[in-house]
């Protein structure tokens, strides 16, 4: 349920020029090793692989709404603090609202009861509790991590989970990644990094921020784990979306991906068209290309911050 923060910096840096001590560009690359980390555990890879089980994206859902819900309580407390006050978009940004009516889709209306805050997510909704009484400034780190990877990497989960899931094409269940307030994701990530970087913060302020940036990354982390963990003992819901493999081909051989990937070493240009075309037109096909691609476009964007 998390694919971080990546952005259109390419195109902002010819607006303007930043520079390394800005807190835009700290936490960027601050934060690149354990980013890569989290985007490598197994829960996001099989995420965007398009291998999710219906009660693990659930159970996901769960944590997200207590991480937001702990997250907006301490925004909400501290949004007059000076060091934050330029960062409140309730309206742009605020999830908790969008789901609690995803939960309510998924478990019925009596979704609140049926659910449980876990032990990882409890320990990253007490942290942030923690910051927002006693130093809120590193509230920034925490919204940064969250609602940057919302408005990025998030938009093409929710592509892949929708189809993987059999979602309804109108957004139930994914409320949580549409975000009505803003018209232009990638206008709003500029000013977003923008009014960060006008905060009004000392050097060692910004290294405080970058190292809570990193524990939040973790906190993330663990909540793969365990959800990883959880899944080991859930019966398989959803099946892989990759190709077929060797034994399910009817009797025809072109269907057999190793097949194709001989034809392609061997020079096959054109059959490697036509195998593309084959792919696109099946429904697995369609999946695999939009996990590839939601791949492509998660990893090369925190970069691009």
């Amino acid at each position: 349920m998390l694919l971080l923060e990546n952005g259109d910096k390419g195109n902002e840096d010819k607006d303007c020029a930043l520079s390394p001590e800005d807190l835009s560009e700290m936490l960027a690359a601050g934060t690149k090793e354990v980013h890569e980390k989290a985007e490598n555990t197994q829960f996001v890879k099989d995420f965007l692989r398009g291998r999710i089980r219906k009660e693990l994206f659930k159970l996901g859902a769960v944590a997200l709404y207590y991480t937001y819900t702990a997250m907006e309580e301490e925004i909400e407390r501290n949004k007059e603090h000076p060091q934050f006050a330029p960062l409140y978009f309730p309206v742009e940004l605020h999830r908790h609202e969008a789901l609690a009516r995803d939960l309510e889709y998924f478990y019925g209306p009596e979704w609140s009861n049926r659910i449980t805050c876990s032990k990882a997510t409890q320990s990253y909704v007490d942290r942030i509790h923690q910051v927002g009484r006693e130093d809120p400034v590193l509230l920034v780190a925490h919204a940064y991590t969250r609602y940057m990877g919302d408005l990025s990497g998030g938009q093409v989960l929710k592509k892949v989970a929708q189809r993987a899931l059999k979602l309804p094409p109108t957004g139930e269940g994914l409320e949580f990644y549409q975000f009505d307030g803003i018209h232009s994701a990638k206008a709003f990530k500029q000013l977003y990094r923008s009014r960060m970087n006008e905060l009004e913060l000392d050097m060692e302020t910004k290294k405080k921020l970058v190292e809570e940036a990193v524990k939040a990354f973790h906190f993330n982390m663990e909540v793969f784990e365990e959800l990883e963990e959880i899944g080991k003992t859930i019966q398989e819901d959803v099946l892989d979306a990759g190709m077929p493999v060797h034994g399910a081909m009817d009797g025809d051989i072109s269907k057999c991906p190793y097949y194709a990937a001989k034809m392609a070493a061997s020079g096959g240009t054109a059959y490697m068209c036509q195998m593309a075309m084959a792919v696109l037109r099946h429904p697995t096909g369609q999946v695999l290309f939009a996990t590839w691609f939601a791949a492509l476009a998660g990893l090369a964007a925190w970069y691009l911050m």
